[in-house]
């Protein structure tokens, strides 16, 4: 039986295949996923759309509060969870546009715009047992969870994995400019002043270079049940 208030975070750098990897333990162990990016990536999309500066904050905290940032729980969508802007729910295809990944991490370094979602990924947590995948959240978001996982990948693993999910949505993608893309996301993701990605001191670290998309969940729901 799930412990009422289990909580497995998992963190890792972009490419790492943190995602798939907490949708199918969700799956498996019948929980509720959030993927904390798709928040950010949320705002991306709106930044993009209303032509406004990824490095303007004040700018990116008056657009949230004209179209704000919510997230629907919805076992229907293959998220698991519906992302919505002032309402409107955006497809999964436009928050992992390459438009969208390009500007994301300036984004999500500005401070006041991590504390509301901060705050928002907080409440998202209090409903009950939960995943969360993101860069911040062992350390920030969910710092008392029970289950903390840091999964990395070797960069290369990385942009194979991103060229393959580019190519399912029928886009191509050229792997040095992924490559080059990638190492500029964990440049900044790793030396943002608030809430950096790195590796909480209690975490399980897992590279999934060589391993496949089951081993790794096998791996986390071992975890789980001996947290339980």
């Amino acid at each position: 039986m799930t412990p009422p208030h289990l909580q497995i975070a998992i963190d890792g750098p972009a490419g790492s295949g943190k995602t798939t990897v907490a949708r199918r333990l969700a799956d498996r162990l019948s929980l509720l996923y959030l993927d904390t990016g798709a928040m950010y990536r949320a705002l991306a999309v709106l930044s993009l759309r209303e032509r406004v500066d990824a490095d303007n904050e004040p700018a990116l905290l008056r657009l949230l509060e004209v179209r704000p940032i919510d997230v629907r729980l919805d076992p229907r969508s293959p998220m698991g969870f519906t992302v919505l802007a002032g309402g409107e729910a955006l497809a999964e295809a436009d928050l992992q546009a390459n438009a969208a990944s390009v500007v994301v991490s300036t984004i999500a370094a500005h401070p006041k715009i991590r504390e509301r979602m901060v705050a928002k990924q907080r409440r998202i947590a209090e409903l009950g047992p939960v995943i969360m995948a993101g860069r911040d959240i062992g350390t920030v978001v969910l710092p008392d969870a029970q289950v903390k996982v840091f999964l990395t990948a070797s960069i290369g693993a990385r942009v194979q994995r991103r060229r393959e999910q580019f190519a399912r949505s029928g886009t191509a993608i050229d792997a040095h400019a992924l490559y080059t893309e990638l190492e500029e996301r964990d440049r900044l993701d790793e030396s943002r002043a608030n809430s950096p990605l790195q590796i909480p001191p209690d975490a399980h670290v897992i590279d999934s270079s060589d391993l496949g998309i089951d081993d790794v969940v096998s791996k986390i729901a071992a975890l789980a049940s001996a947290a339980a």
